[in-house]
């Protein structure tokens, strides 16, 4: 691989690992399984250690995923959400590093015995839930804050959702410390998932694709009175080591479950790697009779004093690894294949499917991916096929059960032209999906990009799929600047529209003309445009105008923009219709500017990468949010690529002290304020202290 190709290969993957991290953490619909995007992390992983002038420190490689949103910013996917104040973490939530192989789990054991120069310790092995994580905070006994993971620094506050879920208690009991922290995961049962799908299907909403994604969603509603409702649970697994004087994990496990905490009595104290085998070789046959999801097994090392002294990396605890369970595989009948047109023009094949029970779901449907995965598995309509949910998310068909297969199966035809407009299909340069050309005039590449452009995380207009095709079928809607040319009148002459509902929906197609500049920009669907790159465009422009304008340099210069991406943006620029149809949204009033707290208030810091560290004057975020307001980038790990590390009261000591190894200098709030011109500190409330600083 040259230079060039690895270059446009890490951008990539860099844009395909960001928007599916923001899917899984942020939107709460992932379409990638855990082990698809784990070996795409190792492939980015690979080239960057290949071609080290490539390194950044915003790569995916050096993150932790995040399921923050701004703090207007609607949560989940099935309700009235409202913003949630972030706060930080009193130690970084990081996550686990993942294998798949019993090896891999040897190798582990390997690592921590060479490292720690002994063998006389043990491991604590747990169920890996299958949910979304929570650090509580008990302080004299009560809960006073329960955090989201978010970014692993800050975290989502969603204690009035938690203290909703009914087995998290609000106060403790028995000889409990005077402050604390014990982090968890959030499960939905399956039996609380299958009733919470049916009541959707009932009310027409779409159903979630598993308990995970219904757990996280659940929890970022703004009612707490609907979170109880959801029938969450919480399990507890672990205190950080560094808030408790009990020698081994499991002893303050054990400690915590006699407070009234929820702790799992699934776990197992392992001497080797033969015990740790069994362990995981027992839960991988019974984890099908449990009432929850789970999708692997954590190995931990016991002896805290262990922990302490291994540490971690950037990443995750150099004294733990996951272990992963293989998907989970089904056996159904092929019933027939639909081909659907996607609002960018692709064409994918998707399985109806004899109904089949997979990973605690009912699996009816499958993705086939294209048609030359077709003709490689030369899969037929009437076939047995293998069904699997890789990381038990989205059902794929991985191969056919050939023994079979009976006389009566069809060999399915890839269409040549487009089912919905019937105009010819063309190949994507790589050769690997078809495509219907015609997006000026192909009904679903309409209706798609109305119904991206109405949705939650775009404009947020009160409309689903059978409203837009309503609309559409009417000819009321064609784009989505003829929603802002309706009226009440053209709504109530429509069947099934009633007073309230078309004031409800004209409501919010007025609301939207707020609806700040990068989701507009993000809601006129430009190809590999999601939601944090329309950040980096509307932030880095200022406004649409300079977008437009914009050459191709400028264009990767801005911060999460790759050769792929630039080229999109520019292209879809360049195209008289999309440029028509910006201008019938700008007439209508839409945000097509930064607002002035948005814009860049200067250049001064403008190629600075900064790490922050520690308390300040202002809140940390308020200091980041200067940080790139002023064109630097706020980072949170020390590099070669560090300018300076900006530390408080308090800093990070092994920030510090990498950067002593690194020659990377240090400064002060006050060294900050004058490197930009015309800044004068702001008054707030500092940080308050805690026990443990």
């Amino acid at each position: 691989m040259d230079k060039t190709t690895a270059h446009k290969r890490i951008e990539e993957l860099r844009h395909i690992l960001r928007e599916n991290s923001r899917r899984y953490y942020v939107d709460n619909a992932p379409t990638m399984s855990d082990f698809e995007f784990d070996t795409l992390m190792h492939e980015l992983e690979a080239l960057e250690h290949g071609w080290p002038e490539f390194d950044s420190p915003d790569s995916p490689t050096h993150r932790v995923g995040s399921d923050l949103g701004a703090p207007d910013m609607q949560a989940a996917e099935d309700g009235p959400r409202g913003g949630f104040v972030q706060r930080p973490h009193r130690y970084p939530m990081l996550s686990l590093a993942n294998t798949y192989s019993i090896s891999e789990v040897e190798d582990f054991v390997n690592r921590a015995e060479r490292a720690l120069g002994q063998t006389d310790f043990s491991y604590c092995c747990e169920l890996k839930f299958d949910g979304t994580a929570i650090c509580l905070t008990y302080r004299d006994g009560r809960l006073v804050t329960a955090l989201t993971r978010g970014d692993g620094v800050v975290g989502d506050d969603v204690t009035a959702n938690a203290l909703r879920i009914s087995n998290i208690p609000d106060r403790l009991h028995g000889g409990f410390p005077h402050e604390f922290e014990i982090r968890g995961e959030v499960l939905m049962p399956y039996k609380a998932f299958d009733a919470l799908n049916q009541e959707r299907e009932e009310n027409e909403e779409a159903p979630f694709a598993n308990p995970r994604n219904a757990a996280s969603g659940s929890l970022k509603l703004a009612d707490p009175d609907e979170v109880a409702r959801r029938g969450l649970i919480c399990t507890l697994y672990h205190i950080p080591a560094e808030s408790i004087t009990f020698a081994s994990h499991s002893e303050a496990l054990d400690a915590a479950a006699s407070w009234g905490l929820p702790i799992s009595d699934k776990r197992r104290i392992c001497h080797d790697i033969h015990e740790i085998e069994e362990y995981i070789a027992y839960w991988d046959k019974e984890r099908k009779f449990l009432p929850f999801a789970t999708d692997g097994i954590v190995i931990k090392i016991n002896e805290l004093a262990a922990q302490r002294a291994l540490g971690y990396t950037a990443k995750s605890p150099r004294w733990a690894v996951a272990y992963k369970f293989k998907a989970e595989q089904a056996c159904t009948k092929l019933l027939s294949i639909d081909y659907q047109v996607g609002r960018t023009g692709a064409v994918t094949p998707v399985a109806n499917l004899e109904p089949v029970q997979l990973s605690g779901t009912v699996v009816k449907r499958a993705t086939l991916n294209n048609a030359g995965m077709m003709a490689e598995m030369d899969i037929r309509i009437g076939d047995y096929v293998f069904v699997e949910k890789g990381g038990e998310i989205i059902p794929k068909i991985t191969g056919v059960d050939l023994s079979k297969r009976g006389e009566d199966v069809v060999v399915p035809v890839f269409p040549e032209v487009c089912p919905d407009c019937g105009t010819p299909l063309v190949k994507e340069d790589d050769g690997a999906k078809w495509f219907c050309p015609d997006s000026a005039g192909c009904p679903m590449q309409i209706k798609g990009r109305i119904l991206h452009f109405v949705s939650r995380k775009a404009m947020d207009i009160l409309a689903g799929e059978s409203t837009v095709e309503q609309l559409y079928g009417c000819r009321l809607v064609t784009r989505p600047s003829d929603l802002y040319r309706l009226n009440s009148l053209q709504l109530l002459g429509l069947e099934g529209w009633k007073e309230k509902s078309a004031k409800n929906f004209m409501d919010s197609i007025a609301a939207s003309r707020d609806v700040p500049f990068d989701r507009v920009l993000f809601a006129l669907g430009i190809r590999y445009v999601g939601q944090s790159t329309a950040k980096s465009l509307a932030k880095h422009f200022g406004d649409i105008d300079t977008l437009i304008s914009a050459s191709l340099d400028e264009l990767r210069d801005v911060e999460d923009v790759g050769e792929v991406i630039a080229g999109s943006v520019f292209d879809y620029f360049h195209d008289p219709a999309q440029t028509e149809e910006v201008s019938r949204l700008r007439q209508a009033g839409l945000k097509f500017a930064s607002a002035p707290s948005e814009a860049a208030a200067s250049d001064a810091l403008k190629g600075m990468t900064i790490v922050v560290s520690g308390n300040f004057s202002v809140s940390r975020d308020r200091i980041k949010e200067i940080i790139t307001a002023n064109g630097g980038k706020a980072a949170s790990s020390v590099s070669g690529k560090t300018t300076f590390l900006l530390a408080g009261s308090k800093p990070g000591p092994e920030k510090i002290k990498k950067c002593a190894e690194l020659g990377i200098p240090v400064k002060s709030e006050e060294d900050l304020y004058a490197l930009i011109p015309g800044m004068v500190p702001e008054e707030d409330t500092p940080n308050q202290p805690t026990l443990f600083g």
